[in-house]
Parts: C-alpha cells; structure tokens; sequence
C-alpha cells in the first residue's frame, strides 16, 4: 500500500471510530483503541456492490479491487463506512477475483455492521489475558478486534468456509496479532483450545449448542444470536458460567442479528407483497395498537407463541404476514383499523399474546433452562402461572456446517 493509502487508510479508521463515538455506540476506551490499531483494508481487500435492484436474477454485481487504483478511493469510503461488506459469491476461491462487472451468484460471505460488531464486544467486556473464541469468524473483523484486546495468541476463530479460513488467515497474518483460524464446524467450537474467557458466535442458532456452554470456563461468558423461523424478531442470547460452575442463560429480543446458520429457513412475506398491496384485507375493529417497534420482549415472544409470522418492514404500515397459510394483517393508518385476509386472523393471535404478555408483566428478557448433557431447552419469562413459556427448537433439526453458507446489552 502506498503512504499516500495509507495516510488515507488511517484517516478513515479514525473518523469512522469518532463517528462511533459520536453516535454513542463506541464508548469502550479498549475498544476504541481496537479499532484504531486493526487495519480493516487488510482483512477486506475487495468488496461486491450489488448493481441490480431487489427481486431481480441473476444478480448483477460490481467488484472493487483495492489493490487497483480505479477502484481504491470507492473501495475504501466502502470499508470503513461501517456498512457491511459483501466478500464471497456461493462459497468460491477467492484468491483470483477478477475486478469489475460479475453476473449471478449469492453472497455467501460478509463482514458484520460495524456498529452491531461493537455492541457485541462491548456486552463482552473484553480484557487483556483472556481466551476469547470466535464462532463463524469470517473475514475476521471481529476476531482481530478481539485480539487486540486480549493480547497476541488468545484468540481462535473457527470458520467452516475452506477458502474463507484460508483468506481470513493469510490477511490475520499481516496484521501480527497472533490469531488462528480453524477450519471446522463452527457448532462443535473448538475444544482443543478450551476453556474460553468470552465466546462469541457470528452465526443466529435456533438453540444453544452444548458444547459452547461446554467450552466456557468459570466466569466466562457467551453471546450468540437466537435465530426464529422470521428475520422480523431475531434474539440474543447471553449465557454466564459462574464462578462456582453454574450456568445462567437470558435471553432478550433484538432489533437485529447475525444471519442463521446453513440449512435454517427463513419465513418471508416477499411473496406476498402483490397480493396485500392489491387487497389489504376486510376492515375489523381492533384493540389493539401497533405494538411499538422496540417492544422486543413482545416481538420475540410473537416468534415463538404465534409462530409462522414475519413482518414486512418496508409496507407503508405495520404488515404481518403467515405466508405458509395465505394469511395477513394490515394495521392502521390509524389505531382503530386493521384489515385481515385469509382463514388465519394474525391480528386476533397478536393481540391475545399482547394481553398474555401484559399478564405476564411486559418481560423484555427471559430466562433459558439448558439441561445438562442435553434436552429440550426451555424457556420462561418467570415464575407464576402468568408467564410466557416456550420450548426453543431442537438443534439437531439443522445441518451441521460442512459446506459453503451464505444491539444493546441484555
């Protein structure tokens, strides 16, 4: 990279860190020292912009290659924008990418928000001296973050992409942080290396994997995505191994969260969006306000207690969708309307869990039973006959990871 790169390069780290800042998302000093000292160019060496709009196949693509000049300044505003960056089409080699227009393909491979990964290892706490591992560790953004940290050959990432594990590697390597990356099965963590200080996972499960729990020393502590059958209500999972062995697990709805993991369906109302925008529904009385957004307590329990649901956020109002029963809920423009189409009334469903989630005390956590040595994980908004109970699904419905795949604290 040449100085002049690189005094620009370094320029940007530092605005995007002061914007963090600004925003009151970066308020770790640690962190904030991170993030100036990791050299994101290096582990993002090249970026895909999507050029076709939504809904269109095959997708057309742009890639940026930051090593060429043409593409260097763009490249650059891309990487240290905070916004995710797109890497991997359908799990390929990514040691020859030729720059310019691509055709087709899925992204199979990104780097996190860069607000989302701060929130992440704030909630941890990070420390120098601990053991940290990073679960679906992609390009390593949050892995060299994490080193910097805790201090050179503490942290271990697991990525099951062969060429992702490779590339992650070789770019972790010229930042001289004393990382590794394994290549393996990101739901089995990496025993050869436990205990663990802080565990965190890049990839949404539907339950938490025994052997993470497993790998978490006393006092350590656990953060993963919940993933449910919709994008709409993601949760976040917090699992703490006291100091005298015993496990605490919460779990909180989230505005967002990292994507499942391969072979996890999600539920979507894209489908459905010329058919509801054409006929909303037959008008009902209502008792029911929208819920407000940010009731996540609410939301991630509708995931569960009136499973098959997934809101559309970009409808003009609050939309509910149950694709797999042709069924829909429009609400407003004002309070008192809702329109309702098919033989499932969403909106009767939403407004008894809302009533049971008043009885229950409007939670906005949970708490999370994991069994040992296995079994259904359970999962309640506390005791009493009034509160919310699930079951969360099986972990072993979903494939293990041996191919290409694709907050505030609680």
């Amino acid at each position: 990279m040449s100085v002049d790169l690189l005094a620009v390069a370094t320029a940007a780290r530092t605005a995007m860190a002061d914007r963090l800042v600004t925003d009151g998302v970066l308020t770790e000093p640690l962190l904030r020292d991170a993030l100036l000292q990791v050299r994101r160019e290096l582990l993002l060496p090249h970026a895909y912009l999507r050029e076709s709009g939504p809904g269109v196949e095959p997708i057309q693509w742009r890639l940026l290659d930051g090593a060429h000049p043409d593409d260097q300044a763009e490249w650059l505003d891309l990487v240290y924008s905070g916004d995710s960056v797109l890497l991997q089409r359908d799990g390929e080699p990514l040691d020859a990418l030729g720059r310019g227009p691509v055709t087709g393909g899925h992204m199979t491979s990104m780097s996190t928000y860069a607000p989302a990964t701060v929130d992440v290892l704030q909630c941890l706490d990070l420390e120098r001296g601990q053991r940290f591992l990073d679960l679906g560790s992609g390009p390593g953004v949050s892995l060299a973050l994490a080193a910097a940290i805790t201090g050179p050959g503490l942290a271990t990432g697991v990525e099951r992409d062969p060429h992702m594990s490779v590339f992650a590697q070789r770019n972790l390597d010229r930042l001289g942080l004393g990382v590794v990356v394994v290549e393996g099965d990101a739901l089995g963590g990496h025993a050869a290396g436990a205990p663990y200080d802080r565990i965190h996972s890049g990839i949404g499960v539907p339950s938490l994997p025994l052997a993470w729990v497993e790998q978490l020393a006393p006092g350590a502590t656990l953060l993963t995505t919940l993933v449910t059958r919709t994008p709409s209500w993601p949760g976040q999972i917090r699992a703490t191994r006291t100091r005298k062995g015993r496990l605490q697990v919460v779990l909180t709805g989230r505005p967002r969260g990292h994507r499942p993991l391969l072979g996890y369906e999600w539920l979507t109302a894209v489908n459905h969006r010329p058919q509801f925008k054409a006929d909303p529904g037959r008008p009902r009385p209502t008792r029911l306000a929208p819920p407000d957004d940010d009731a996540y307590g609410f939301w991630i329990a509708a995931a569960y207690l009136a499973p098959g649901l997934v809101r559309d956020f970009q409808a003009d109002t609050m939309t509910i969708v149950a694709p797999e029963e042709d069924s829909w809920a429009v609400a407003g423009p004002d309070d008192g309307t809702v329109r309702v189409h098919g033989p499932r009334d969403v909106w009767a469903e939403l407004e008894a869990l809302h009533d049971a989630w008043e009885r229950a005390g409007r939670p906005d956590t949970y708490q999370v039973d994991i069994p040992d040595g296995g079994g259904p994980q359970r999962v309640t908004s506390g005791p009493g006959r009034m509160a919310l109970t699930w079951t969360l699904p099986p972990l072993a419905s979903v494939p293990h990871q041996t191919s290409p795949s694709l907050g505030s604290c609680p």
